[in-house]
């Protein structure tokens, strides 16, 4: 199989971990199938948009989600290193408002998969990072939400020292026992 699928603190939110070949001449590695994709985490998805972020360090981006047309994400870092975080929104989850985090890196070439009604979001740990994410809905501006990165109720160990920079929009999300759920 191309990857393993390893469980999170949240059994939905999954860490996938790629088979990788190397020689003297680099590496390869399938860094999406979609019948891998089925077989290693039981779910069967079709991807509609391929998102490319850049950010710079401390720079966070998030926690994003779409109310109406919940997108389910499969996060990837092509440069530099995040750790990335998924929050589950789900009112009648045995999970809700918990959260699992993981450091993503061009280096361990790991992903995350995160399921449809969670909010998403990272935070750039070194100088660079190129994120790469396939969705499962496409992006509705009008549709999209932003839960406040650092709500006392979530408590994400975010790693790191100091604020963030953050984006207008992420400055003025909303605590969870305040925001627009599932």
């Amino acid at each position: 199989m191309p990857f393993t699928a390893i469980p999170t603190t949240l059994p939905d939110v999954l860490i996938l971990e790629p088979k990788v070949f190397t020689d003297d001449r680099g590496f390869f590695f399938e860094s999406f199938n979609a019948r891998d994709f089925e077989r290693a985490t039981g779910l069967r998805r079709e991807f509609v948009q391929d998102n490319h972020s850049r950010s710079v360090r401390g720079v966070l981006r998030g926690l994003h989600y779409q109310v109406e047309h919940p997108q389910g994400k499969l996060v990837r870092v092509i440069r530099g290193e995040i750790f990335d975080v998924a929050v589950d929104l789900r009112r009648d989850s045995p999970t809700f408002g918990k959260w699992a985090g993981t450091t993503l890196s061009a280096e361990n070439r790991r992903q995350l998969w995160i399921p449809e009604g969670f909010a998403h979001g990272f935070v750039v740990t070194n100088e660079l990072a190129d994120v790469l994410y396939k969705a499962t809905e496409y992006w509705y501006p009008g549709d999209e939400r932003s839960l406040l990165w650092n709500d006392p109720l979530i408590g994400i160990e975010w790693p790191g020292e100091g604020s963030p920079q953050l984006a207008p929009k992420d400055a003025l999300a909303k605590r969870l026992d305040h925001a627009e759920l599932y």
